[in-house]
Parts: C-alpha cells; sequence; structure tokens
C-alpha cells in the first residue's frame, strides 16, 4: 500500500504580511517558508503507519505545486520521512489549478491513500482535497481526525456535529485531514536531513491547468480599536458600552 502527501508550501504562522505591488502580491522578501500545518501532520500519520508492519504501507511520497524556490520545504518532508517526491513547475494560482495538477501526479504513479490537509494557512480555502477528489473520480472524506491501516482495512475517523462517525473506506481515495490525525508533527533527526539529500525529487512541467479564479488584489483588515479598561465597581458602564458602541447585548 502507497501513501501521497500533498503539500503546501506556507509562510511561517510567525510571519508579519506585507504585500507588493499596489497590494496585489505577497511581499515574499525574508519569508520563512513551512510545510503546511495540515499537511506536515497528514505525512506524520502517514509514517507512522509505515512504521507498523500491520498497516501494509509500503511507500510515503508527497506532492508539491511549485516553483524550485519550493525545494527547500519538500526536502524538509524527504527529512522528516517520506521515501520520495513529486514537484510540478509551476506558481500555484488558485485551489482548481492546484487540484488538477495534482490529479495527474496521482495518475501517473500507484497510490492507495491520498491525504490533503483540510486548509492551508494562507489562504484557508479547504477546496484541493475535494477538487482533486472529483478529477481523479476517487471517494473522498473529509473531517478525518484519526486514520488507522490493517490488514488491508482502512478505518478513519472523522469528526461530524456533535460527536465522531467511523468508516471503513476502499482503496483509493482522498483523505481530507484535520488536526488530531498525529499528536504532534515528527521532527527530522540528523540522520534524516543527511539522506534527504539523495533522495529523488521528480519533476514534472505543468499541464497547463485552467485557474477558476483571478487575484484582484489584498486589503488588510482595519486596525484594531484601543482597549477600554472598565472599574470592577462600574458595570453601569460596561453594560452601556456592549449595548451602545459595541452592539453585541
Amino acid at each position: 500500500m502507497n501513501i501521497l502527501v500533498c503539500i503546501s508550501n506556507v509562510p511561517d504562522t510567525t510571519t508579519k504580511v506585507k504585500f507588493a505591488d499596489d497590494n496585489k502580491k505577497l511581499d515574499i522578501a525574508g519569508i520563512q517558508w513551512v510545510i503546511n500545518p495540515w499537511d506536515e501532520l497528514s505525512l506524520t500519520r502517514a509514517l507512522e503507519l509505515k512504521d507498523v508492519a500491520s498497516s501494509e504501507v509500503a511507500k510515503v511520497s508527497v506532492a508539491h505545486v511549485g516553483p524550485a524556490t519550493s525545494e527547500p520545504t519538500i526536502r524538509k518532508a524527504l527529512a522528516i520521512g517520506a521515501d520520495d517526491a513529486y514537484r510540478v513547475n509551476t506558481e500555484a494560482t488558485d485551489a482548481m489549478q492546484v487540484a488538477a495538477e495534482l490529479a495527474e501526479v496521482v495518475k501517473s504513479g500507484s497510490f492507495d491513500i491520498i491525504l490533503c490537509g483540510i486548509e492551508s494557512s494562507d489562504y484557508n480555502g479547504a477546496n484541493v482535497g475535494g477538487m482533486l477528489a472529483e478529477f481523479l473520480d476517487y471517494t473522498s472524506v473529509s473531517g478525518i481526525s484519526a486514520l488507522n491501516v490493517s490488514g488491508g482495512e482502512i478505518n478513519v475517523t472523522r469528526e461530524i456535529d456533535g460527536g465522531k462517525e467511523q468508516l471503513v473506506v476502499k482503496a483509493p481515495f482522498v483523505g481530507i485531514v484535520q488536526k488530531g490525525i498525529a499528536k504532534e508533527p515528527r521532527i527530522a533527526a540528523m540522520r534524516g536531513i543527511m539522506l534527504a539529500r539523495k533522495k529523488p525529487i521528480q519533476v514534472s512541467e505543468p499541464k497547463q491547468a485552467e485557474s477558476a479564479t483571478a487575484l484582484l488584489g489584498f486589503e488588510a483588515p482595519p486596525p484594531r480599536a484601543a482597549c477600554k479598561f472598565i472599574d470592577a465597581d462600574n458595570p453601569k458602564q460596561l453594560i452601556s458600552l456592549l449595548q451602545n458602541e459595541a452592539k453585541v447585548i
């Protein structure tokens, strides 16, 4: 059984976001790029399954749509433990274009489980996993918080309103993963970092998939108003502000 984990290259969550080109582009100067947190947890769970003999997981691969500048992030995934990687050599424009390019990667290989993080920490679109399943005509399961494989049977737990749902899924399928799939992301050891230098990254040219959206520009949220402190002995003032200024009661 082979697992493919789709990864995004995103700014570190502590990055101070700035824009350039009249607010039409992200200013990438000085940005530290990392694996999207949900994708990193997906990769961690895939590697945990590979470590268990009964799961029969033979290989864990990663796939990414992006230019050569994203390869350090791919190398990090290889250092964590992925066996090999695929990179589509094009800039990601929107979710549909990324999903279409990833679908070509899946079709070119032999993968039983394709994992995608529920969303990326930069755009938070939560679209790629579902679109990828549609392009492939695969079963998709969203909101996965647990994934287990034993004796060829794939069991998933997904979050639903008011509880959890347990399913048995047939391969191949696309799993859309959320927090809970793994406790903590796996950290690359020195040996893994050294081995990652020799692991293959298969680069393919894009199929020129069309984008469904066009970016018009970015707009920063308005600055927060100054914080007001109310004396604990003056609840009437607090109630007045909540009613007349904040308008929450």
